[in-house]
Protein backbone atom coordinates (compact mmCIF):
# COMPACT_ATOMS: atom_id res chain seq x y z
CA UNK A 1 0.00 0.00 0.00
CA UNK A 2 3.03 2.39 0.60
CA UNK A 3 4.07 2.42 -2.93
CA UNK A 4 0.37 4.00 -4.14
CA UNK A 5 1.28 6.87 -1.23
CA UNK A 6 1.66 10.41 -3.47
CA UNK A 7 3.93 13.29 -1.79
CA UNK A 8 2.11 16.28 -0.84
CA UNK A 9 4.38 18.35 0.42
CA UNK A 10 7.89 18.21 2.70
CA UNK A 11 5.58 17.02 5.07
CA UNK A 12 2.87 15.34 4.39
CA UNK A 13 1.83 12.16 2.43
CA UNK A 14 -1.37 11.29 0.60
CA UNK A 15 -2.72 7.41 0.19
CA UNK A 16 -5.74 7.93 -2.16
CA UNK A 17 -9.03 6.44 -1.77
CA UNK A 18 -8.66 5.13 -5.59
CA UNK A 19 -5.43 2.76 -4.14
CA UNK A 20 -8.16 0.56 -3.53
CA UNK A 21 -11.75 0.47 -4.65
CA UNK A 22 -13.29 -0.45 -1.04
CA UNK A 23 -12.30 2.27 0.35
CA UNK A 24 -14.75 5.38 1.15
CA UNK A 25 -12.15 8.17 1.56
CA UNK A 26 -8.20 9.28 1.36
CA UNK A 27 -5.73 8.43 4.45
CA UNK A 28 -2.63 10.61 5.20
CA UNK A 29 0.63 10.48 6.52
CA UNK A 30 2.26 13.53 8.48
CA UNK A 31 6.10 12.87 7.91
CA UNK A 32 9.31 13.89 6.54
CA UNK A 33 11.07 12.29 4.17
CA UNK A 34 12.77 10.23 7.01
CA UNK A 35 9.65 9.21 8.47
CA UNK A 36 8.36 7.79 5.21
CA UNK A 37 11.09 5.79 4.21
CA UNK A 38 10.94 4.51 7.61
CA UNK A 39 7.16 3.46 7.88
CA UNK A 40 6.14 0.02 7.05
CA UNK A 41 3.77 -0.86 4.41
CA UNK A 42 1.49 -3.20 6.62
CA UNK A 43 0.92 0.32 8.79
CA UNK A 44 -0.66 2.22 5.78
CA UNK A 45 -2.48 -1.03 4.91
CA UNK A 46 -4.00 -0.91 8.01
CA UNK A 47 -4.73 2.87 7.70
CA UNK A 48 -6.22 2.23 4.52
CA UNK A 49 -8.61 -0.41 6.34
CA UNK A 50 -10.02 2.08 8.30
CA UNK A 51 -10.82 4.50 5.33
CA UNK A 52 -13.25 1.38 4.57
CA UNK A 53 -15.56 2.03 7.68
CA UNK A 54 -18.95 3.59 7.33
CA UNK A 55 -19.49 7.23 7.84
CA UNK A 56 -15.91 7.83 7.94
CA UNK A 57 -14.65 11.49 7.24
CA UNK A 58 -11.51 12.85 5.63
CA UNK A 59 -8.90 11.96 5.96
CA UNK A 60 -7.93 9.06 8.03
CA UNK A 61 -4.64 10.44 9.39
CA UNK A 62 -1.26 8.69 10.81
CA UNK A 63 0.75 10.09 12.59
CA UNK A 64 5.07 10.64 12.39
CA UNK A 65 5.11 8.34 15.14
CA UNK A 66 2.80 5.69 13.45
CA UNK A 67 3.26 1.71 13.52
CA UNK A 68 1.87 -1.62 13.39
CA UNK A 69 -0.94 -1.64 15.69
CA UNK A 70 -4.11 -3.71 16.49
CA UNK A 71 -6.79 -2.56 13.58
CA UNK A 72 -5.87 0.96 13.66
CA UNK A 73 -1.74 1.77 13.25
CA UNK A 74 -0.62 3.00 16.89
CA UNK A 75 -0.42 6.93 15.89
CA UNK A 76 -3.34 7.56 14.11
CA UNK A 77 -6.80 9.53 14.13
CA UNK A 78 -9.81 8.85 12.28
CA UNK A 79 -13.00 11.11 13.35
CA UNK A 80 -17.04 9.19 12.11
CA UNK A 81 -20.33 11.07 11.13
CA UNK A 82 -22.12 11.29 14.35
CA UNK A 83 -25.24 9.98 12.71
CA UNK A 84 -24.28 7.98 10.20
CA UNK A 85 -20.74 6.49 11.32
CA UNK A 86 -19.39 4.29 13.93
CA UNK A 87 -17.30 4.00 17.40
CA UNK A 88 -14.46 1.38 17.63
CA UNK A 89 -13.17 -0.20 20.83
CA UNK A 90 -10.62 -1.44 18.18
CA UNK A 91 -9.63 1.85 16.93
CA UNK A 92 -9.47 3.36 20.37
CA UNK A 93 -7.06 1.14 21.93
CA UNK A 94 -6.55 -1.26 24.97
CA UNK A 95 -4.96 0.94 26.60
CA UNK A 96 -7.67 4.10 27.45
CA UNK A 97 -6.43 7.25 28.34
CA UNK A 98 -2.51 6.51 28.36
CA UNK A 99 -1.86 9.38 28.89
CA UNK A 100 0.80 12.37 29.77
CA UNK A 101 0.99 14.47 33.08
CA UNK A 102 3.68 17.07 32.63
CA UNK A 103 4.82 19.19 35.99
CA UNK A 104 7.64 22.38 36.33
CA UNK A 105 9.28 23.56 39.05
CA UNK A 106 11.69 25.99 39.77
CA UNK A 107 14.06 23.80 41.02
CA UNK A 108 17.34 23.88 39.32
CA UNK A 109 19.71 21.24 37.33
CA UNK A 110 22.27 22.13 39.81
CA UNK A 111 19.88 22.00 43.00
CA UNK A 112 19.24 17.98 42.24
CA UNK A 113 22.75 16.85 41.01
CA UNK A 114 23.54 15.54 44.26
CA UNK A 115 20.26 14.20 45.31
CA UNK A 116 19.44 13.00 41.74
CA UNK A 117 19.80 8.94 42.67
CA UNK A 118 17.91 9.04 45.92
CA UNK A 119 15.58 11.07 44.44
CA UNK A 120 14.84 8.11 41.74
CA UNK A 121 14.82 5.61 44.32
CA UNK A 122 12.63 7.03 46.44
CA UNK A 123 10.18 7.88 43.93
CA UNK A 124 10.57 3.82 43.10
CA UNK A 125 9.58 3.11 46.54
CA UNK A 126 6.61 5.76 46.38
CA UNK A 127 4.87 5.20 43.09
CA UNK A 128 4.17 1.21 42.44
CA UNK A 129 5.35 0.02 39.40
CA UNK A 130 5.35 -3.13 37.10
CA UNK A 131 3.08 -5.46 35.41
CA UNK A 132 -0.10 -5.87 37.98
CA UNK A 133 1.31 -3.63 40.38
CA UNK A 134 -0.78 -2.91 43.01
CA UNK A 135 -1.19 0.88 44.90
CA UNK A 136 -1.04 1.99 48.46
CA UNK A 137 -5.03 3.22 48.03
CA UNK A 138 -7.90 0.63 47.81
CA UNK A 139 -10.73 2.04 46.15
CA UNK A 140 -13.18 -1.33 47.29
CA UNK A 141 -17.21 0.66 47.29
CA UNK A 142 -15.64 4.41 45.70
CA UNK A 143 -14.54 2.76 42.55
CA UNK A 144 -17.94 4.17 40.80
CA UNK A 145 -17.32 7.57 42.08
CA UNK A 146 -13.71 7.66 40.42
CA UNK A 147 -14.90 6.53 37.36
CA UNK A 148 -17.88 9.46 36.83
CA UNK A 149 -15.98 12.12 38.34
CA UNK A 150 -12.21 11.02 37.41
CA UNK A 151 -9.75 13.64 38.76
CA UNK A 152 -12.09 15.19 40.21
CA UNK A 153 -12.52 12.66 42.92
CA UNK A 154 -8.90 12.63 43.67
CA UNK A 155 -8.75 16.40 44.36
CA UNK A 156 -12.30 16.12 46.70
CA UNK A 157 -10.21 13.27 48.84
CA UNK A 158 -7.03 15.06 48.98
CA UNK A 159 -4.85 14.13 46.03
CA UNK A 160 -3.91 17.66 43.95
CA UNK A 161 -5.63 20.63 43.56
CA UNK A 162 -8.53 22.31 41.86
CA UNK A 163 -5.54 24.59 39.79
CA UNK A 164 -4.25 20.63 38.51
CA UNK A 165 -8.00 20.51 37.05
CA UNK A 166 -7.46 23.67 35.47
CA UNK A 167 -4.76 22.43 33.34
CA UNK A 168 -6.26 18.99 32.66
CA UNK A 169 -8.11 17.65 29.44
CA UNK A 170 -11.77 17.70 30.28
CA UNK A 171 -10.99 19.42 33.73
CA UNK A 172 -9.92 15.74 34.41
CA UNK A 173 -13.07 14.34 33.72
CA UNK A 174 -15.29 13.56 30.98
CA UNK A 175 -18.91 14.19 31.08
CA UNK A 176 -21.44 11.10 30.69
CA UNK A 177 -19.50 8.36 32.51
CA UNK A 178 -21.67 5.65 33.31
CA UNK A 179 -20.17 3.02 35.60
CA UNK A 180 -22.93 0.79 34.95
CA UNK A 181 -21.78 -0.20 31.61
CA UNK A 182 -18.49 -1.23 33.76
CA UNK A 183 -18.20 -4.95 33.74
CA UNK A 184 -17.16 -6.05 37.42
CA UNK A 185 -14.50 -7.79 36.20
CA UNK A 186 -13.19 -4.01 35.23
CA UNK A 187 -13.89 -2.56 38.48
CA UNK A 188 -12.17 -5.24 40.10
CA UNK A 189 -9.16 -4.95 38.13
CA UNK A 190 -9.29 -1.37 38.50
CA UNK A 191 -9.91 -1.47 42.63
CA UNK A 192 -6.29 -2.11 44.01
CA UNK A 193 -4.58 -0.41 40.60
CA UNK A 194 -5.03 3.20 41.08
CA UNK A 195 -2.04 5.04 41.98
CA UNK A 196 0.25 2.81 40.23
CA UNK A 197 2.43 3.05 37.13
CA UNK A 198 1.78 0.16 35.51
CA UNK A 199 4.53 -1.40 32.72
CA UNK A 200 4.90 -1.64 29.19
CA UNK A 201 6.21 2.09 27.47
CA UNK A 202 5.07 3.67 30.72
CA UNK A 203 7.50 5.74 32.86
CA UNK A 204 7.90 8.30 35.21
CA UNK A 205 10.88 10.74 34.33
CA UNK A 206 13.22 13.47 36.00
CA UNK A 207 13.76 15.85 33.20
CA UNK A 208 15.82 19.30 32.69
CA UNK A 209 14.25 21.85 29.98
CA UNK A 210 17.32 21.74 27.61
CA UNK A 211 16.45 24.75 25.12
CA UNK A 212 13.27 27.22 24.79
CA UNK A 213 11.92 27.60 21.12
CA UNK A 214 9.17 29.71 21.92
CA UNK A 215 9.47 31.45 24.65
CA UNK A 216 5.63 33.61 24.95
CA UNK A 217 4.12 30.22 25.19
CA UNK A 218 6.94 28.71 27.45
CA UNK A 219 6.56 31.34 29.90
CA UNK A 220 2.70 31.67 29.83
CA UNK A 221 2.64 27.50 30.69
CA UNK A 222 5.49 28.22 33.73
CA UNK A 223 8.57 27.30 32.05
CA UNK A 224 10.75 30.27 31.71
CA UNK A 225 13.84 29.10 32.98
CA UNK A 226 16.61 26.87 30.93
CA UNK A 227 18.03 23.73 33.23
CA UNK A 228 14.93 24.08 35.25
CA UNK A 229 13.85 20.68 36.42
CA UNK A 230 10.64 18.99 35.28
CA UNK A 231 8.72 15.77 35.58
CA UNK A 232 6.71 13.48 33.07
CA UNK A 233 4.49 11.11 34.00
CA UNK A 234 3.34 8.67 31.28
CA UNK A 235 0.71 5.55 32.51
CA UNK A 236 -2.93 4.87 31.89
CA UNK A 237 -6.35 3.11 33.10
CA UNK A 238 -4.31 0.09 33.86
CA UNK A 239 -6.18 -3.59 34.34
CA UNK A 240 -9.59 -1.79 34.28
CA UNK A 241 -9.26 0.04 31.10
CA UNK A 242 -7.70 -2.90 29.27
CA UNK A 243 -10.97 -4.88 30.24
CA UNK A 244 -13.32 -2.40 29.45
CA UNK A 245 -11.56 -2.97 25.76
CA UNK A 246 -11.73 -6.46 26.09
CA UNK A 247 -15.13 -6.50 27.20
CA UNK A 248 -16.82 -4.20 24.27
CA UNK A 249 -14.25 -6.29 21.36
CA UNK A 250 -16.91 -9.17 22.12
CA UNK A 251 -19.71 -6.61 22.01
CA UNK A 252 -18.93 -5.35 18.98
CA UNK A 253 -18.16 -8.34 17.05
CA UNK A 254 -21.30 -9.03 17.61
CA UNK A 255 -23.17 -5.94 16.68
CA UNK A 256 -20.44 -6.31 13.34
CA UNK A 257 -22.94 -9.38 12.55
CA UNK A 258 -26.40 -7.61 14.04
CA UNK A 259 -25.92 -4.39 11.93
CA UNK A 260 -24.42 -6.19 8.47
CA UNK A 261 -20.95 -3.88 9.23
CA UNK A 262 -18.57 -5.38 6.63
CA UNK A 263 -15.07 -5.29 7.97
CA UNK A 264 -11.73 -5.37 6.03
CA UNK A 265 -10.30 -6.70 9.26
CA UNK A 266 -12.05 -8.20 12.30
CA UNK A 267 -9.88 -6.22 14.66
CA UNK A 268 -11.57 -2.74 13.59
CA UNK A 269 -14.83 -4.32 15.51
CA UNK A 270 -17.33 -1.56 15.94
CA UNK A 271 -21.13 -0.71 16.23
CA UNK A 272 -22.95 2.25 14.76
CA UNK A 273 -22.35 5.43 16.44
CA UNK A 274 -26.39 5.85 17.33
CA UNK A 275 -26.70 1.91 18.95
CA UNK A 276 -26.83 0.74 22.48
CA UNK A 277 -23.45 -1.08 21.20
CA UNK A 278 -21.52 2.00 20.24
CA UNK A 279 -23.03 4.32 23.28
CA UNK A 280 -22.79 1.82 25.76
CA UNK A 281 -18.89 1.61 24.66
CA UNK A 282 -18.43 5.59 24.88
CA UNK A 283 -19.97 5.41 28.14
CA UNK A 284 -17.80 2.62 29.21
CA UNK A 285 -14.79 4.34 27.89
CA UNK A 286 -15.58 7.33 29.68
CA UNK A 287 -15.26 5.91 32.91
CA UNK A 288 -12.05 3.94 32.04
CA UNK A 289 -10.86 7.99 31.02
CA UNK A 290 -11.33 9.24 34.15
CA UNK A 291 -10.07 6.71 35.77
CA UNK A 292 -6.74 6.71 34.41
CA UNK A 293 -7.19 10.83 35.15
CA UNK A 294 -7.50 10.05 38.66
CA UNK A 295 -4.49 7.64 38.74
CA UNK A 296 -2.13 10.14 37.04
CA UNK A 297 -3.22 12.88 39.42
CA UNK A 298 -2.98 10.60 43.25
CA UNK A 299 0.68 9.83 41.68
CA UNK A 300 1.53 13.41 41.06
CA UNK A 301 0.31 13.97 44.54
CA UNK A 302 3.17 11.40 45.69
CA UNK A 303 5.57 12.56 43.16
CA UNK A 304 5.15 15.45 45.40
CA UNK A 305 5.59 14.29 48.79
CA UNK A 306 8.72 12.58 47.46
CA UNK A 307 10.20 15.55 46.35
CA UNK A 308 9.13 17.39 49.64
CA UNK A 309 11.04 14.27 51.37
CA UNK A 310 14.07 14.58 49.34
CA UNK A 311 14.59 18.48 49.56
CA UNK A 312 13.16 19.50 52.84
CA UNK A 313 10.76 22.08 51.15
CA UNK A 314 6.92 21.74 50.71
CA UNK A 315 5.99 21.55 47.08
CA UNK A 316 4.56 24.71 47.00
CA UNK A 317 7.59 26.14 47.74
CA UNK A 318 9.14 24.10 45.05
CA UNK A 319 6.67 25.09 42.78
CA UNK A 320 5.53 21.39 41.36
CA UNK A 321 2.84 22.50 39.49
CA UNK A 322 1.06 20.94 36.69
CA UNK A 323 1.77 22.76 33.28
CA UNK A 324 -0.91 20.28 31.65
CA UNK A 325 -2.08 16.71 31.67
CA UNK A 326 -3.58 14.75 28.09
CA UNK A 327 -4.94 12.17 27.42
CA UNK A 328 -3.75 9.44 24.43
CA UNK A 329 -6.11 6.19 23.56
CA UNK A 330 -9.38 8.04 23.40
CA UNK A 331 -12.78 8.70 21.41
CA UNK A 332 -14.29 12.35 22.18
CA UNK A 333 -17.13 13.54 20.02
CA UNK A 334 -16.29 17.08 19.00
CA UNK A 335 -17.65 19.65 16.78
CA UNK A 336 -15.25 20.34 13.84
CA UNK A 337 -15.83 22.39 10.15
CA UNK A 338 -16.61 19.49 7.68
CA UNK A 339 -16.67 20.72 3.96
CA UNK A 340 -17.01 23.86 5.20
CA UNK A 341 -19.90 23.53 7.57
CA UNK A 342 -19.55 22.82 11.46
CA UNK A 343 -20.53 19.07 12.15
CA UNK A 344 -20.44 16.73 15.49
CA UNK A 345 -18.29 13.77 15.05
CA UNK A 346 -16.69 10.88 17.01
CA UNK A 347 -12.99 11.38 17.19
CA UNK A 348 -10.86 7.93 17.70
CA UNK A 349 -7.68 9.22 18.72
CA UNK A 350 -5.29 6.20 18.99
CA UNK A 351 -1.67 6.69 20.00
CA UNK A 352 -2.79 10.33 19.42
CA UNK A 353 -2.73 13.42 21.32
CA UNK A 354 -5.19 16.50 21.09
CA UNK A 355 -3.48 19.56 19.46
CA UNK A 356 -5.90 22.47 19.48
CA UNK A 357 -5.06 26.18 19.42
CA UNK A 358 -2.52 27.22 21.93
CA UNK A 359 -3.41 23.89 24.14
CA UNK A 360 -0.11 22.08 25.67
CA UNK A 361 0.47 19.15 23.18
CA UNK A 362 3.07 16.78 25.38
CA UNK A 363 5.14 14.41 23.29
CA UNK A 364 7.11 11.44 25.23
CA UNK A 365 10.79 10.57 23.68
CA UNK A 366 12.04 7.32 24.81
CA UNK A 367 14.51 6.49 28.30
CA UNK A 368 17.54 8.33 26.91
CA UNK A 369 16.02 10.71 24.41
CA UNK A 370 14.20 13.96 24.28
CA UNK A 371 10.85 14.71 24.87
CA UNK A 372 9.03 18.13 23.69
CA UNK A 373 5.94 20.00 24.78
CA UNK A 374 4.24 21.45 21.62
CA UNK A 375 1.64 23.91 20.72
CA UNK A 376 -1.50 23.29 18.83
CA UNK A 377 -2.85 24.80 15.99
CA UNK A 378 -5.55 25.94 13.59
CA UNK A 379 -3.53 24.21 11.58
CA UNK A 380 -3.99 21.24 13.26
CA UNK A 381 -7.75 21.63 13.51
CA UNK A 382 -7.75 21.82 9.76
CA UNK A 383 -5.75 18.87 8.78
CA UNK A 384 -5.78 16.49 11.55
CA UNK A 385 -9.07 17.00 13.56
CA UNK A 386 -6.99 19.09 15.76
CA UNK A 387 -4.38 15.88 16.57
CA UNK A 388 -0.53 15.47 17.11
CA UNK A 389 1.19 12.86 17.58
CA UNK A 390 2.09 11.40 20.95
CA UNK A 391 5.59 10.29 21.25
CA UNK A 392 8.58 8.61 19.43
CA UNK A 393 6.58 5.60 18.39
CA UNK A 394 8.42 1.97 18.04
CA UNK A 395 10.65 1.04 15.42
CA UNK A 396 11.12 -2.38 16.44
CA UNK A 397 8.41 -4.52 18.42
CA UNK A 398 9.28 -5.87 22.26
CA UNK A 399 10.37 -9.30 20.46
CA UNK A 400 12.76 -7.83 18.41
CA UNK A 401 13.94 -5.51 21.24
CA UNK A 402 14.69 -7.72 23.68
CA UNK A 403 16.72 -9.65 21.29
CA UNK A 404 18.31 -6.57 20.60
CA UNK A 405 19.03 -5.52 23.63
CA UNK A 406 20.45 -6.25 27.06
CA UNK A 407 18.83 -4.06 29.95
CA UNK A 408 21.86 -4.12 32.07
CA UNK A 409 23.51 -2.62 29.17
CA UNK A 410 20.72 -0.41 28.34
CA UNK A 411 21.21 0.57 32.45
CA UNK A 412 25.11 1.34 31.84
CA UNK A 413 24.08 3.70 28.88
CA UNK A 414 21.93 6.08 29.99
CA UNK A 415 24.20 6.33 33.18
CA UNK A 416 27.21 7.21 31.05
CA UNK A 417 24.27 9.82 29.55
CA UNK A 418 23.88 11.22 33.51
CA UNK A 419 20.74 9.56 33.42
CA UNK A 420 19.92 7.06 36.21
CA UNK A 421 17.07 4.30 35.92
CA UNK A 422 15.30 2.06 37.89
CA UNK A 423 13.17 -0.41 36.64
CA UNK A 424 11.24 -3.63 38.39
CA UNK A 425 13.35 -5.78 35.97
CA UNK A 426 15.97 -5.80 33.39
CA UNK A 427 13.51 -6.67 30.91
CA UNK A 428 11.58 -3.92 31.09
CA UNK A 429 15.20 -1.80 30.12
CA UNK A 430 15.21 -4.07 26.88
CA UNK A 431 11.97 -4.06 25.86
CA UNK A 432 11.81 0.14 25.98
CA UNK A 433 15.54 0.90 24.81
CA UNK A 434 16.07 3.60 23.46
CA UNK A 435 17.10 1.80 19.93
CA UNK A 436 14.16 0.67 19.66
CA UNK A 437 12.11 3.97 18.77
CA UNK A 438 11.97 6.16 15.83
CA UNK A 439 14.31 9.10 16.40
CA UNK A 440 12.47 11.83 18.09
CA UNK A 441 13.95 14.37 16.53
CA UNK A 442 11.96 13.63 13.19
CA UNK A 443 8.85 12.91 14.51
CA UNK A 444 8.60 16.59 15.77
CA UNK A 445 10.42 18.03 13.00
CA UNK A 446 7.84 16.48 11.01
CA UNK A 447 4.55 17.48 13.15
CA UNK A 448 6.60 21.09 13.60
CA UNK A 449 6.95 21.25 9.76
CA UNK A 450 3.62 20.37 8.92
CA UNK A 451 2.02 23.00 11.74
CA UNK A 452 -0.06 20.85 13.35
CA UNK A 453 1.54 21.03 16.87
CA UNK A 454 5.37 23.38 16.24
CA UNK A 455 8.08 23.48 19.43
CA UNK A 456 7.69 25.56 22.62
CA UNK A 457 10.40 23.43 24.67
CA UNK A 458 12.84 20.65 24.63
CA UNK A 459 13.19 18.30 27.87
CA UNK A 460 16.12 15.72 28.59
CA UNK A 461 16.02 13.14 31.10
CA UNK A 462 18.07 13.32 34.15
CA UNK A 463 16.18 10.14 35.69
CA UNK A 464 13.78 7.33 34.68
CA UNK A 465 11.79 4.84 36.45
CA UNK A 466 9.97 2.24 34.73
CA UNK A 467 7.48 -0.53 35.56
Amino acid sequence: MKDKMEKINDYEWLLPKSARKEMRVDGKLFGNQAIFDQVESDTMGQLSNVCCLPGVIEPVAALPDAHFGYGLPMGAVAAFDAEEGVISSGLCGFDINCGINSIRSNLMVKDIEDKKRELVTELFKTVPCGVGSKGKLRLDDKIDDVLELGAKWAVENGYGTKKDLDRTEEGGCMQGADPKKVSELAKKRGRPQCGTLGAGNHFLEIQRVAEVFDETAAKEWGIDQKDSVAVMLHCGSRGLGHQVASDYLKIQEQAVKKYNIWLPDRQLACAPATSDEGQDYFSAMKCAVNYAFANRLIMTHWIRETFEKVFGQDWESMELDTIYAIAHNVVKKEEHRIDGKKKEIYVHRKGATRAFPDIPVLIAGTMGTSSYICKGTEIAMEKSFGSSCHGAGRAMSRHAALKGFKGEEVSDNLLKKGIVSKATNWKSLAEEAPGAYKDVDEVIESVHGAGISPKVVKLEPLGVLKG
